[in-house]
């Protein structure tokens, strides 16, 4: 067979399914003959998704070290050795080690998408060939084969169907439809999105109820699951926005400091200065500027998120993720079982006497029902019709409802459920009244029934769509009296079919009969008792958090494969919409470079998007990333995996998300609810603010250390801090006290305020103007103490660079307490109330200590003993910057 001709039948829902076997040369009967079905295999290939390669442990560990502080490290590293100063060279190669190391370990996470999608590959089908049925790899399949299907099975390729014997699937993995999907052998149009293409089977599937055969029209890639596997690849991740703005930050810091230090060894090689000494200068100085715990405590703040989170039933696969969605703009969220309940309730009877006859929920979980027209509950023991309404639900249903678990359909169970809570029970009902038939849901007559043996004859129970019900009725019940059904009631019922489905509810039709005997067609002179609406409600933990959101200025919008109604009552009865306005269908999205700038505005501001694939949530994710919006998106199936991946945060569902959704995301809702996201967001706004906080501790104190070095240098007096004391101040104090700022709780207020703008670096322009006055706060008290040092006290060398090294060292763990918050006070704030801070001021002063007082690390930091007075001195210089910076703190010079 020409491959060509598999073009006829791409749309071959448009087609009957006799056009599509000719085309496919195949006869439904005996199927292809073998030696067809191995020609046709070397032409289309192993019905198989793309394999796709790991990226190699080898590739992320050296991609740990492109970055331009690792080169300014790796530099110095050389310089120290090639003048052979081992000890400095070694210990800025572990520095650097270090850094990498964390990096790699923090990155270390494949993505494992694509064999998630080849695990829904299924292992075998059951086929006609030659006239026989074999049971063959499902890998074999090829466009032609005959496959035959039952309940339990997995759809093998994607199939157009034959043959219907009440088929249902559950594509809900593929197209987000809550509700199983029954299966005919009727044609629909070419543009009917894919939950509405009824005649079609897709890969990757499940049949849960019935039985049919169906021909394969498309297999391994080319099926609807292989198009997701071929987005999913070529969905680019997002840089994370923290990412790209640390690694901005430190290269502007680096390539600052390199012009720094190579103008300053320059001038001093020019003024005739000693080479070793100038290359010496260079080294410090780029030690100073290099933040080397930057990678370190960013790692830790992010961890602590991912533990807060994890105790709020978010499992974070990807740290910085944390901190990203903190500058979330807008959530992207599923409908079905974020924002509802995931599970069927009936919501409403409509009879002749109650036409919004309520069921609600008592205190005692028993159904009330409740006449909104009239303001008066129901007692059903009184009102016959709605009785009747109540019992034929239950009748004819084939579900169960045990301890195990519900099995059935999930409008079938509501209505068992309804029926229980009324007081009756299945098991009940059809003790006292036996079934003794049943008729089979059919697809063309759109209806099923039950017969029941009852103490006064035989009772034949009917539901179904309401217009073939309604068709089949003669008469209609009111209250124990029958009257005629005549056309103009028809068309009433069928008005108020139809706003019952515009408010969201899936609606049947509910008749009976009281036939002589159980004997005889179905579905003639039937009784006609009303309506039954069905919804799947609202979770009752959404408003809060979904009101939170929109004070903190992040907007909500649902993106469903469900119908448009259901969409639009539920995002009403959420406050997500008003109205139909803000509210599309998926075909309206289209790639945003197709937009003209007028629809580009309306889809913008969308509150509601039904019906959307794959395809278009990528497209709605672009749309709104050209616009610098950050964005999160909710999914659980395999249709959401590509849009998870492209989206800057991807949120997949723990307790029903498949595992391809999970692969592609970067948080998993470990309770699939929508609050856990809220808090997720104000967990990330903590985070930065701890990340600006931290930086802008160990940039200000490194700037000190720059400035001590640069001005010393530019003078001509010795070198005030060595590298390697440089080197051990840093370690110090840019990873504990930093790491104490960068797990604080917050302030609380973080969703009191709309998210900052997307474009907002780490430190803006006011935060530089901060770090520089904090910077030269620490600096002058320094200098000034050297200069008296050498020049005044008499000192050597050693000790006045000894007392430099610790009174900068000192004065940057006081300077942690210069960060609290604007309008706070000095005793009582983030900072002071942070028990790990004064943990972290504790660890460092003794690790200063031993800096002095353990011989090793005193002769490789170069450092000598003080006496009583020259710790009065480091006492005296190392508080001054934490007074001075109180003082700027006090006036608003510093925010």
């Amino acid at each position: 067979m020409d491959k060509s001709k598999t073009e006829n039948i791409k749309a071959a829902w448009t087609q009957s399914w006799k056009d599509v076997c000719k085309t496919l040369e195949v006869d439904t009967e005996s199927g292809l003959k073998p030696e067809e079905a191995k020609q046709r295999l070397e032409t289309f290939g192993s019905n198989r998704l793309a394999q796709v390669e790991r990226e190699s442990v080898w590739s992320i560990l050296i991609r740990q070290f492109k970055s331009l502080i690792m080169a300014v490290l790796f530099a110095a590293v050389v310089l120290s050795f090639l003048f052979q100063k081992w000890t400095d060279g070694i210990a800025i190669l572990l520095a650097l080690l270090i850094n990498a190391a964390i990096g790699f370990v923090t990155e270390l996470r494949a993505l494992r998408t694509m064999e998630s999608l080849q695990q829904m590959d299924t292992k075998s089908a059951k086929v006609m060939r030659d006239g026989t049925a074999h049971t063959l790899d499902s890998r074999n399949l090829v466009p032609g084969d005959i496959v035959l299907i039952e309940s339990g099975d997995i759809a093998a390729a994607d199939m157009r169907v034959i043959e219907s014997n009440n088929l249902t699937i559950d594509e809900s993995a593929l197209t987000g439809e809550s509700v199983p999907v029954r299966k005919t052998e009727d044609t629909v149009s070419k543009d009917a999105p894919l939950p509405e293409r009824k005649s079609m089977l897709f890969k990757g599937t499940a049949i849960t109820e019935g039985s049919g055969s169906a021909v394969v029209v498309s297999t391994g890639m080319d099926t609807e699951i292989g198009g997701v596997s071929s987005l999913v690849q070529e969905a680019e991740s997002e840089e994370d926005p923290l990412d790209r703005q640390l690694n901005r930050l430190a290269t502007k810091l680096v390539r600052l400091i390199v012009v720094i230090a190579v103008v300053v060894a320059a001038a001093g090689i020019i003024a005739g200065r000693e080479l070793f000494l100038m290359i010496e200068t260079a080294i410090a100085l780029f030690i100073a500027a290099v933040p080397e715990g930057l990678p370190i405590v960013s790692t830790v703040a992010l961890a602590r998120g991912m533990k807060r989170m994890a105790e709020r039933n978010a499992l974070v696969r990807r740290l910085s993720a944390v901190q990203t969605l903190g500058s979330t703009t807008i959530v992207f969220t599923d409908k079905t079982g974020t924002l509802t309940e995931n599970k069927m309730r009936v919501e409403k009877y409509s009879s002749v006497h109650h036409p919004v006859d309520v069921a609600g929920r008592g205190d005692d979980n028993s159904v009330v029902f409740h006449d909104s027209k009239q303001d008066k509950d129901i007692d059903i023991e009184q009102d016959t019709t709605l009785r009747a309404m109540v019992q034929v639900g239950v009748l004819c249903n084939n579900a169960s409802i045990n301890d195990e678990g519900n099995v059935g359909d999930p409008m079938e169970i509501a209505l068992l459920e309804a029926g229980m809570k009324a007081g009756m029970d299945r098991e009940q009902q059809t003790e006292k009244n036996p079934e003794i038939r049943e008729v089979a849901f059919d697809p063309d007559k759109k209806m099923m029934a039950t017969y029941h043996k009852t103490e006064n004859g035989i009772f034949e129970a009917v539901k179904g769509a309401p217009g073939a019900v309604l068709q089949a009725c003669s008469t209609i019940r009111t209250n124990g009296e029958t009257g005629k059904l005549d056309d103009t009631l028809r068309e009433e019922w069928k008005k108020n079919s139809a706003d019952m489905a515009l408010e969201g509810m899936r609606v049947l039709g509910l008749a009976m009969r009281t036939p002589q005997s159980e004997e005889g067609a179905p579905y003639t002179d039937l009784t006609f008792l009303g309506l039954v609406g069905m919804i799947d409600p609202a979770r009752k933990d959404v408003m809060e958090p979904i009101e939170m959101c929109r004070k903190a200025g992040v907007r909500v919008v649902m993106v469903t494969g469900d119908q448009r109604e259901t969409a639009i009552a539920i995002g009403k009865e959420l406050g997500l919409v008003e109205s139909d306005k803000n509210v599309f269908h998926g075909s309206d999205l289209q790639a945003p470079e197709n937009l003209d700038e007028k629809r580009r505005k309306e889809l913008i501001s969308g509150a509601i998007f039904a019906r959307v694939g794959p395809k278009q949530k990528l497209d709605l994710i672009a749309l709104h990333q050209n616009k610098g919006e950050i964005v999160a998106m909710t999914g659980d199936g395999v249709n959401d995996a590509p849009a998870l991946k492209k989206a800057d945060i991807g949120i997949a569902m723990g307790k029903r998300g498949q595992p391809v959704a999970e692969d592609s995301s970067d948080i998993i809702l470990q309770d699939d609810r929508f609050a856990t996201i809220t808090a997720a967001i104000q967990q990330g706004r903590v985070i930065f603010e701890n990340i600006r906080n931290f930086v802008m501790y160990m940039i200000s104190g490194n700037i000190g250390e720059i400035c001590i070095v640069f001005f010393a240098s530019i003078v001509g007096a010795p070198l005030p801090l060595l590298p390697l004391q440089i080197l051990y101040i840093n370690i110090v104090n840019d990873i504990f006290p930093a790491i104490a700022l960068a797990v604080g709780p917050g302030s609380g207020n973080e969703m009191q305020h709309p998210p900052r703008a997307p474009s907002e670096p780490i430190v803006t322009r006011r935060n530089w103007r901060t770090i520089g006055i904090f910077g030269i706060i620490i600096a002058i008290p320094i200098l000034g103490t050297f200069a008296y040092a050498l020049r005044w006290a008499g000192m050597d060398h050693q000790k006045a660079a000894t007392i430099t090294f610790l009174s900068i060292a000192f004065a940057r763990l006081w300077h942690a307490l210069n960060l609290r918050e604007h309008g706070s006070s000095f005793l009582k704030n983030r900072i002071t109330r942070n028990l790990v801070v004064w943990m972290a001021i504790g660890l460092c002063i003794a690790l200063l200590l031993i800096a002095v007082y353990v011989p090793p690390v005193a002769r490789v930091l170069d450092v000598v003993q003080l006496s009583a007075s020259e710790w009065g001195l480091v006492g005296l210089t190392s508080i001054i910057p934490l007074l001075l910076g109180q003082l700027a703190v006090r006036l608003g010079i510093v925010n």
